[in-house]
């Protein structure tokens, strides 16, 4: 009995600090035996402790994350002992999908690490652990425990609080733009990587009050779409979400990161569906080919065919090298460019089609060649590339290829200020998907820019059907001469932008002063005064008509409608005021959108229309870089302008219009943009 006695003692002893310790064992309730949950804590500093909470479960069970989803109940803790500013920190969750119903929780092990305050006179942590455990019947479960804060933290307590921190989610570093919108039980989440994403997913804090149906989940390049439908849990309206802060964790293949972020009441937009490879590669192909009937390529179209009438004997073979010297060099030209936008994206810079167009030294050098193609065709000197070769820039002759192939490369710099239907949905693919698929798109643009020229290059014989040289192809060298040089002072136009009207006025003058010297010295003073009467002749013209009919057109070509700068501030607070919203994003070296402007926007009905009290019209300029403009179009997958998009009541989303403008597309639009 003595022994007994002693034995029992001896076991007490070790029984009593073990309840008390700082570690409480593995607990196990006899009622489920599919959980178990153990709790360490170290000793307080400053009244602040670190606590670890492991969860073991089964296989086929789960608990939940902080937000359990659809159903479910997170797991708490009841504290008996005082404490304040409990940081309960979540690892990234998973999705569990079963009959329909979407949650957000764990399985397996998990390890939760908390910190919190407690009186610098507590010398134990008591409290109740609430855990809710799920398989095909859930089980909620009861855990007391009861800390002694005296006692040093358990052995590796150190190592797994650290390992615990690293299955949280991270702050910064893996997204680096997003915005939330939320109109009418919807809220859409945008959100862009620069790795891409692989298999995301985005696990949402649920306001309260609110219920949110499983995210549904579109990939689009760099940029995830998260559309998520939301009620009050009984299928009514949910409560106003536009304003309020919501917490997100955004996941992919085992990294993931913490945001919150203000809802608006804007939904990012949501793009089109999304393009498949094969799809893309045909608007690529169309988009090239309508390239050739834009007004910035007709030029060099013109060269091209005076080139072919220079042939005196329009051989088929000479014919075929010369077409597809100037395919290749259009081919090669958008594969320059595709090079241009991957070092772009890889140094993670603005990317966009035509933006060269935004650097005065570009326009510069363009100014230079179109003049120097313009003083070729007028005769004043041919121009030669290398020491060794005879080959002629342009339509100077010759029989080599290097002149043709650099007419290619030239329409190609003068069509990237374009946009043609069809074209902006292909860029738009290709700037925004993997860089393999951009050269793919890249190369169906050329070949679809080209197949003019691989047309006649196919069948040479379409040449013969030419009119014979003669003393007339002199005269319409000098019509393309003047082609040449409109492009020349339009490209000078440009530079206002950068250096002012002055200076442009100055150029052009310059340049016009110099042709007409060269015209002197090739052709004699008779022809120079010849031409200089001519062109005193035409600016006469042109003042004495438009003071004549200056009543007939200044009211319609003036533009009265009150722009705003465009903001994304602006689009949500026109929306709140119930208003419409018309988005015009230009550039002035933009043909397409001067194409619409005096086309469209400058129409009497069109400028009625954007001035009505409830329409809100919003520019955006794009002739120089502006990473404000940038970031707008890339939020709404654009690369190129002009760029259209109207919102409204009727339309929270926005529709973006065509890039050639139709009248009664735009104005029809903006009447369905009523609520």
């Amino acid at each position: 009995m003595y022994l007994f006695l002693r034995a029992l003692a001896f076991s007490l002893c070790l029984w009593l600090p073990a309840s008390w310790a700082a570690d409480s064992g593995w607990l196990q309730d006899p009622n489920n035996s599919h959980a178990r949950v153990q709790i360490s804590t170290s000793q307080p500093e400053e009244g602040t402790v670190r606590l670890l909470l492991d969860v073991r479960l089964s296989d086929g069970w789960k608990t939940y994350w902080r937000s359990p989803g659809e159903g479910g109940i997170a797991p708490e803790i009841k504290w008996q002992t005082p404490v304040e500013h409990v940081n309960w920190r979540w690892p990234t969750p998973q999705r569990f999908d079963v009959s329909g119903i979407s949650t957000q929780g764990y399985h397996g092990d998990t390890v939760f690490p908390i910190t919190l305050n407690v009186p610098k006179t507590a010398t134990r942590l008591q409290g109740v652990l609430t855990l809710s455990t799920c398989s095909n019947v859930c089980v909620l479960t009861d855990f007391p425990f009861d800390l002694d804060l005296t006692q040093p933290a358990p052995q590796g307590f150190e190592h797994a609080f650290t390992r615990a921190e690293g299955t949280l989610p991270l702050t910064s570093g893996m997204v680096h733009q997003a915005q939330a919108g939320y109109i009418k039980g919807e809220l859409r989440v945008s959100a862009e990587r620069e790795e891409g994403w692989q298999k995301p997913d985005v696990f949402f804090d649920v306001p309260e009050g609110a219920d949110f149906a499983k995210p549904s989940i579109k990939i689009e390049g760099k940029r995830l779409l998260a559309t998520v439908h939301v009620t009050d849990g009984w299928e009514g309206s949910a409560p106003d979400l536009d304003g309020k802060p919501l917490s997100m964790v955004f996941s992919d293949s085992g990294i993931a990161q913490q945001m919150t972020m203000a809802v608006s009441n804007v939904l990012p937009a949501s793009g089109s569906s999304p393009l498949g490879l094969s799809t893309a590669i045909l608007l690529a192909l169309l988009g090239g080919l309508i390239l050739n009937l834009m007004p910035c390529v007709l030029p060099v179209l013109a060269m091209k065919l005076g080139s072919v009438l220079q042939l005196e004997n329009r051989e088929r073979s000479v014919v075929r090298r010369q077409f597809l010297a100037s395919a290749s060099g259009i081919l090669v030209s958008f594969w320059a460019l595709a090079g241009l936008m991957t070092g772009l994206r890889l140094s993670q810079q603005a990317v966009g089609w035509g933006i060269q167009f935004q650097s005065p030294w570009f326009i510069g050098l363009m100014v230079v060649v179109t003049a120097l193609f313009s003083a070729n065709l007028f005769g004043f000197f041919s121009i030669r590339l290398g020491s060794n070769t005879t080959t002629r820039l342009a339509t100077a002759g010759g029989h080599g290829s290097g002149g043709h192939f650099w007419q290619g490369v030239f329409a190609t710099l003068l069509a990237t200020p374009c946009s043609a239907p069809f074209l902006g949905t292909a860029l738009a693919f290709a700037l925004a998907a993997p860089l393999a698929e951009l050269w793919v798109v890249f190369t169906a643009l050329g070949i679809g820019m080209s197949l003019p020229w691989l047309l006649i290059a196919a069948f040479p014989f379409v040449a013969k059907a030419l009119p014979k040289p003669g003393q007339w192809m002199n005269r319409l060298r000098i019509v393309l001469g003047l082609m040449m040089l409109a492009s020349s002072l339009w490209l000078i136009s440009l530079l206002a932008a950068h250096t002012g009207v002055v200076v442009v006025l100055i150029i052009s003058g310059l340049l016009l002063l110099a042709l007409l010297i060269l015209t002197g010295i090739q052709y004699g003073r008779r022809l120079l005064l010849i031409w200089g009467a001519v062109l005193l002749l035409l600016a006469g013209v042109v003042l004495a008509t438009g003071a004549l009919t200056a009543e007939r057109w200044r009211t319609p070509m003036t533009d009265s409608v009150q722009w705003r700068p465009l903001s994304e501030q602006a689009i949500t607070q026109a929306l709140r005021e119930n208003k419409r919203v018309f988005v015009d994003v230009t550039a002035d070296w933009c043909v397409t959108c001067k194409a619409n402007k005096y086309n469209v926007l400058l129409r009497d009905d069109v400028q009625q229309a954007l001035k009505e009290p409830d329409v809100v019209a919003l520019r955006g300029d794009w002739t120089t870089p502006s990473p404000a403009i940038t970031q707008f179009l890339q939020q709404r997958g654009a690369v190129a302008v002009p760029f259209n998009q109207i919102y409204g009541p009727g339309l929270p989303s926005g529709e973006v219009l065509s890039p050639l403008l139709d009248r009664q597309t735009l104005l029809n639009t903006l009447n369905n943009a009523k609520e």
